[in-house]
């Protein structure tokens, strides 16, 4: 190899570190962004990092500004190292382009495009024709997987779909009794509730409301506070349940599928409610996206579950398995009817990951186009 080709070979390395250290910045903002991007930003010149930053709450400055400010005057014929293409529009902030330009960086690396309509390539064209180098697609895959609900939203006006279980080792979510607590051990719970306080909605059936009388917060609170919402047929609910009790302090959103008599809507509202006819779950995530809902996790049950996978809704499953039995055909298990009659027809996931949660297992899964094998 030569001189020069060992020299570009370290600087593409240099490249990709500097990248993967935007993408960390990048992951801070979580839960606090939403429905924006999370995005990180990395300035180096002369192989030294002179400033970093990233976008910390929806509506306060972008990455690049916050990096470009601790920056100051030695961003000047610096690279910056940005996880998506840099905004060219007036938002909640102003374009980042401009700021880039004022400070006079010579070279931008994005990770990867903004599909953002009024972005969408704009932003690295307006450098190049101010005399910036501009590259994008170092570490795209990376950068997709960390926005994916922020591009499935843009994509599909649906929010990203979150399903999570707890389950015995063999595949039980309950005694047949019904009695579930606890399953999983105090860090898979912790994890939950993390996982809970990063959402725009959590997500449950009217028979887990009667049988668990779930409160459905993040304990304790995270950086967002998540809707409720009980998906029906008719709005049977326990009058005396949690999420009644808790409405005019958490919002509750009712979603249910037939038309409710009026003393029942009065019942409802009057303690705090927000009542939606739905055609089913389809329908119901719709108009999730409509209301910029990014991220929504579906915690049961079974029915549900099922009717999510069947149709294609859940981008994501997070399952935690504890080491425990609890046998018999009469135990509950996580996911109702799915209609599989052979394993030919049976739903296919990828592993993302799979990690100890204290004594459990957890387990990050996608679903995948094929069925079967």
């Amino acid at each position: 190899m030569t001189a020069d080709a060992n020299t570009n070979a370290d600087a593409a390395t240099d490249d990709a570190a500097w990248m993967r250290r935007a993408l960390a910045l990048a992951e801070r903002g979580r839960g606090a962004v939403e429905p924006n991007p999370m995005v990180g930003a990395v300035i180096v010149r002369d192989g030294v990092v002179v400033g970093e930053g990233y976008h910390a709450r929806y509506g306060q400055a972008h990455a690049e500004v916050n990096a470009l400010a601790q920056a100051g005057e030695l961003a000047r014929g610096a690279t910056l190292y940005v996880t998506l293409e840099p905004c060219c529009h007036f938002g909640k902030t102003p374009p980042c382009t401009d700021a880039i330009l004022r400070a006079g960086i010579a070279r931008v690396v994005a990770a990867m495009a903004d599909p953002f309509p009024q972005v969408s390539g704009r932003g690295a064209d307006l450098l190049r024709q101010a005399g910036v180098a501009v590259e994008v697609g170092l570490c795209a895959d990376q950068a997709r997987a960390l926005n994916a609900p922020y591009l499935k939203l843009l994509a599909t006006g649906r929010p990203f779909v979150h399903a999570k279980w707890a389950m015995t080792l063999d595949g039980k979510i309950a005694t047949r009794r019904g009695d579930s607590r606890w399953i999983s051990g105090p860090k898979s719970r912790q994890r939950v509730h993390e996982l809970r306080g990063q959402m725009d909605a959590i997500m449950v059936g009217a028979g887990t409301v009667r049988t668990d009388d779930p409160l459905l917060t993040a304990r304790p609170p995270g950086p967002r506070t998540p809707s409720r919402i009980v998906l029906t047929t008719t709005a049977d609910l326990p009058p005396d349940c949690q999420l009644l009790r808790t409405a005019k302090a958490v919002p509750v959103l009712i979603a249910h599928t037939q038309e409710l008599a009026p003393d029942c809507r009065a019942r409802y509202e009057s303690a705090g409610c927000e009542l939606l006819r739905v055609s089913g779950l389809a329908g119901l995530l719709d108009e999730l996206g409509r209301r910029r809902m990014t991220n929504v996790l579906v915690e049961g049950g079974a029915s549900v579950l099922a009717a999510l996978l069947a149709e294609g809704l859940a981008d994501v499953l997070h399952v935690f398995i504890a080491p425990k039995l609890i046998g018999g055909q009469a135990a509950l298990s996580p996911v109702g009817e799915l209609g599989v009659e052979t394993m030919a027809q049976t739903l296919g996931l990828r592993i993302d990951t799979l990690e100890r949660s204290g004594a459990d297992v957890y387990i990050r899964a996608s679903p995948t186009p094929s069925h079967g094998a």
